[in-house]
């Protein structure tokens, strides 16, 4: 497939599950107001004294237990829809809380791990490069464990074994597999995307908060859909 037609299939994708999208939306948008109110109470707890406020901060934690809760059931779905992607099925994932749940897990698990080892070798030569030969080498460790990780991402959606994207060496392999010009490409048509309706929701959001919001809890759904969507069908190259 040409970005084009992974971007076309991937832009009307999220479209073809209506349940799934909007039952996320809905949590998306009930999160973001839960974890914006209990973000000030938390804030505003600090300045009360006795028992409310510590009523109020125990409040405030369930309220950014749910938020986080929400955000780990649409990452973890993401995760399906890179693996039907992946199949190149026209279908959408079945809503399955417990698995989803595991599922981001699983994925934070996978990012900590391509992201703390090029900090790790970025530190040890820090201790005997300098100025720009040290730059240099910083960015392209972080640039090739980000894409690596881009792959552990659609190994771990099409196998659903941690070890299967844990395994760095093939990670990077995939990388030149799927093809370095089409995974950039792809992902600067998606950034340029994104940029652009981020800019129209915030227009939006300066004329009205409260319709700002609920769009931005809406688009970053679709947008989670979207983006699994584009990044599973590109793998489906490798």
């Amino acid at each position: 497939m040409g970005v084009g037609d992974i971007i076309g299939d991937a832009l009307g994708y999220p479209f073809s599950n209506i349940k799934a999208l909007v039952l996320y939306a809905v949590l998306g948008i009930i999160a973001g107001i839960i974890g914006g109110a209990s973000l000030l109470t938390i804030a505003a707890s600090f300045s009360t004294k006795g028992f409310a406020g510590f009523a109020f901060s125990g409040l405030s934690i369930v309220g950014i237990i749910v938020f986080i809760l929400v955000l780990f059931l649409i990452e973890g779905y993401g995760l399906d829809i890179i693996k039907y992607g992946i199949e190149r099925r026209s279908d959408s994932p079945g809503i399955d809380f417990g698995r989803q749940i595991t599922n981001a897990v699983k994925l934070i698990v996978v990012s900590i791990v391509y992201y703390i080892i090029p900090a790790i070798l970025i530190f040890i030569l820090s201790l005997f490069l300098r100025d720009w030969i040290m730059v240099i080498i910083s960015l392209i460790l972080v640039i090739l464990f980000a894409l690596a990780n881009f792959m552990a991402k659609c190994r771990l959606a099409k196998t659903d074994n941690l070890g299967d994207a844990l395994a760095i060496g093939e990670a990077i392999g995939d990388i030149s597999r799927v093809g370095l010009g089409k995974i950039i490409a792809t992902v600067l048509v998606i950034v340029v995307i994104l940029v652009i309706v981020a800019f129209i929701l915030a227009l939006i959001t300066n004329m009205n908060n409260t319709i700002g919001a609920i769009l931005l809890g809406i688009f970053s759904v679709y947008f989670v859909f979207f983006y699994n969507r584009a990044i599973g069908l590109l793998y489906s190259e490798a």
